[in-house]
């Protein structure tokens, strides 16, 4: 706990060039970085916001699975992966912009979700893993318009935060841009400020609430604004050097009332991903 503390503290006061003045978007949204940890050179990892980017980088289209070419798949959007890591992987529009993200569990590693996390309908089945996506524009035209290099530009990543909760793209829970919406319009529970993090927020969580009902999204706003999310499953995975490990000792630092059922296995899994090339900067 001392570590994440001092490691909020360090990158409060001396966050990298890049994290102070951004990518050079005036969008709200300007940048796309994942993952929170004590090492400053392998957190706050940015990703690529187009698929050039991406293919430079080293992504390749999951053409397999999931693509603007396969009206059939269950969600929408280009699908790439790097190095076949299934934490994250990022999906792009027809014309080869951001449109959202996905994490993927394994099934040989736990049979998660059980029946009860399963009815939020988050989840979605493939072949070797469960998968859950968020989108950052309307799914309905990411394969059919897309959109343009003005509105990319305008837009950043998007003007939406939507989760899949069913089996087909139509099937969203979208989350307030401002803070002040999140509990009088969703079953999102304020939880608490970590710096470089934000305002976290989970959702119908109580101290007995079974782990068994668990929603795998938590949320995070900075200065009243949505700017962050995260994923966040009960088992501890070892599939990705991607995942976060918490332990049960760290929850009272995101939680008012964490439930009781978790941390008796071990620690969980978490990815922050973060909507701003600045998370270095928030402060709730």
């Amino acid at each position: 706990m001392k570590y994440l503390l001092l490691f909020a503290l360090v990158a409060g006061s001396q966050a990298f060039l890049g994290d102070w003045f951004g990518g050079g978007s005036s969008a709200e949204w300007n940048g796309l970085r994942a993952g929170f940890g004590i090492n400053p050179f392998t957190s706050f990892y940015g990703l690529p916001t187009t698929a050039s980017d991406a293919i430079k980088d080293g992504w390749t289209l999951d053409a397999t699975v999931g693509s603007c070419s396969m009206p059939s798949s269950y969600f929408k959007g280009n699908r790439y992966r790097k190095n076949g890591d299934q934490a994250i992987m990022l999906l792009y529009d027809k014309n080869g912009y951001i449109a959202g993200i996905q994490a993927g569990i394994p099934k040989t590693l736990s049979t998660y979700p059980a029946p009860n996390n399963a009815k939020y309908h988050v989840f979605n089945e493939e072949s070797d893993m469960w998968v859950v996506t968020a989108y950052f524009t309307d799914p309905a035209s990411i394969c059919t318009t897309g959109r343009t290099k003005g509105q990319f530009e305008k837009e950043g990543l998007g003007n939406m935060l939507a989760f899949q909760t069913g089996t087909t793209s139509s099937n969203l829970l979208q989350v307030p841009h401002d803070e002040k919406d999140v509990e009088p319009t969703t079953k999102f529970v304020q939880g608490k400020c970590f710096y470089t993090m934000g305002m976290h927020y989970w959702y119908n969580i109580s101290a007995d609430l079974p782990c068994t009902e668990t929603f795998p999204v938590f949320l995070l706003y900075n200065k009243k604004r949505l700017n962050g999310f995260g994923w966040a499953f009960n088992p501890d995975y070892k599939n990705s050097d991607k995942w976060e490990h918490p332990t049960k000792s760290q929850y009272p630092m995101f939680m008012k009332d964490p439930p009781t059922c978790l941390g008796k296995d071990g620690p969980v899994s978490t990815l922050h991903v973060y909507l701003t090339d600045s998370p270095r900067t928030n402060f709730c």
